[in-house]
């Protein structure tokens, strides 16, 4: 393993063309430090941020990732930290005259012969784990739903051990919105959609209060609901199981929690008796983003996270990138990269709902960024962009899912969602994830409760100081330790064991998860 400590000073400069690159070495580097082709720090410039490779004049283009991520707001001698304060935000590229599906990238050979252990559902789904899904019409009857999961691990689960888990989808949806409002369909079809993702078996049990907006046969309509048929072949749907809290039967609070636990032990019987079986990798589903990011994100771990997406794809498997405020400045390498002129429509017409989205609220796009981006080296949301594409991969895009929508198709999927960390992971849930990717540069303990997430850091001082919240150290690429390919790899194979149940992430060794954060972009009353 190469020594950071003592390591000459490094840069890592992405494109021939670039006139800035960033300072690889751990805590970054003092002024005069000089690098073996000459170059001279004039400024002290901290680890992963930028420095001038050349003079820039006021009003010089920045470019980073050959794409101009800035311009210079004062003259920058060669050897200067270029960072944020110094720097001019592009105007967002236009969505008219973009290439439509002008890319044909080279065939990659399938990949055959990949399999992992899964769980076979009706609707043809398979699902990466085995658990016991709690649907929640309204945020009102949480407290009493999460009390009966406590008693229900505590007492029931013990009795099932082939069930994985036991979880409340609690939000905050349900009742006080306009429920009519024509966007109020994306929190309705993102909580239903989750209600059926493939880890929960098709075992949808469902506590409402009783008088909220959102009632049962709402949020999932008869017929919504998969089973194997008794007669063989096909589907048939089957009733909806709901504890009413208002229900006369119900004498006291704790007459509540008996009949969730009640119902609760029918579908924990049905999930018991599944087991895993050999299935190829094309049934893999896999959501890909990035939260925490710095600026070795789009160096290492998402590099790396790209170069496995299309080993899935490959594989015959299903992956979605999201996050619109991340991709929305490469819209141009999106919509080249469309399968077809219907799938770059597509894209374009799910930027521009998100710019007039922002737009109501008196924001832009530049309302992205973070502290924590800024302080990892990363100036603006055009070269978070940059960056946070190459988990996408190299192949064609062949479908675009609007928020909240389901996954119907193989390949490699962009749907369109909000980058915040929760929203993100809440809608990939939603299009029907049974594995999420998660990188992260300057760290981030996120989890779901619903799906492995594996956690990918994009440094090494990262890795080893989160060494047990972190399941990859993509840092290894900085270090000249490994490759894009070799971490690709790896990142491939770590996803058929956790899928198949071989191995635990962290996050699932510490139960750490987020909340489910439904998008609601519909007036609340």
């Amino acid at each position: 393993m190469a020594d950071t400590t003592t390591r000459p000073p490094l840069y890592i400069r992405i494109h021939a063309a670039d006139n800035v690159a960033i300072v690889a070495n751990d805590g970054g580097l003092k002024t005069g430090a000089t690098f073996a082709d000459g170059l001279v720090l004039v400024d002290n410039v901290p680890q992963g941020h930028k420095v001038a490779l050349t003079e820039l004049a006021e009003g010089d283009a920045i470019v980073r990732y050959n794409v101009v991520i800035g311009y210079a707001q004062k003259a920058l001698p060669r050897g200067s930290w270029v960072h944020e304060r110094v720097m001019r935000m592009p105007t967002a590229p236009e969505l008219e005259g973009l290439p439509i599906a002008t890319v044909r990238p080279p065939a990659m050979p399938p990949l055959e012969g990949y399999t992992f252990e899964g769980y076979r559902n009706a609707d043809g789904s398979v699902g990466s784990r085995n658990i016991l899904a709690i649907t929640q019409t309204v945020q009102c009857v949480a407290g009493v739903t999460e009390f009966a999961v406590q008693r229900i691990k505590a007492e029931l689960l013990p009795k099932y051990p082939k069930v994985d888990d036991v979880v409340a989808l609690e939000h905050s949806y349900g009742c006080g919105v306009a429920i009519d409002a024509p966007d109020a369909i994306i929190p309705i079809r993102t909580l239903r959609n989750i209600s059926l993702n493939p880890n929960f078996g098709g075992e949808v049990m469902v506590v409402s209060l009783g008088c909220e907006k959102l009632q049962p046969e709402r949020l999932l309509p008869p017929g919504t609901i998969p089973i194997a048929d008794q007669r063989g072949g096909g589907v048939a749907g089957e009733a909806l199981d709901v504890v009413f809290l208002q229900d006369d039967a119900h004498v006291g609070f704790m007459s509540m929690i008996d009949s969730v636990m009640r119902q609760a032990e029918v579908h924990l019987a049905r999930l018991n008796a599944r087991r895993r079986e050999t299935v190829p990798a094309s049934e893999l589903v896999v959501g890909v983003q990035c939260g925490g990011s710095d600026a070795f994100s789009g160096v290492t771990a998402n590099p790396a996270v790209g170069f496995a997406t299309d080993l899935l794809v490959r594989a015959g498997a299903t992956v979605m990138f999201s996050e619109t405020t991340e991709v929305r400045d490469g819209i141009d390498q999106l919509t080249s990269r469309a399968s077809s002129p219907e799938v770059a429509e597509a894209m374009i017409r799910e930027m521009a709902w998100y710019d007039a989205y922002l737009q109501k609220g008196r924001v832009d796009r530049s309302a992205n960024t973070t502290p924590g981006n800024k302080k990892g080296g990363l100036s603006n949301i055009v070269e978070k962009a940059m960056g946070s594409i190459v988990k996408s991969g190299s192949g064609p895009i062949s479908g675009v899912l609007s928020p909240g929508e389901k996954v119907s198709q193989k390949g490699l999927i962009y749907a369109a969602t909000p980058a915040s960390d929760f929203i993100c992971g809440t809608l990939q849930l939603a299009a029907g994830i049974n594995l999420h990717i998660f990188t992260t540069g300057r760290g981030t303990p996120y989890g779901l409760a619903e799906v492995p997430v594996i956690k990918v850091a994009t440094r090494s001082d990262l890795a080893r100081r989160w060494h047990d919240l972190m399941d990859v150290n993509a840092g290894r690429i900085a270090d000249g330790d490994a490759t894009i390919e070799d971490v690709g790899w790896e990142l491939f194979r770590l996803m058929l064991d956790v899928a198949s149940g071989k191995k635990k992430t962290w996050a699932e060794h510490w139960k750490l998860h987020n909340a489910l954060v439904l998008f609601n972009p519909a007036p609340v009353t």
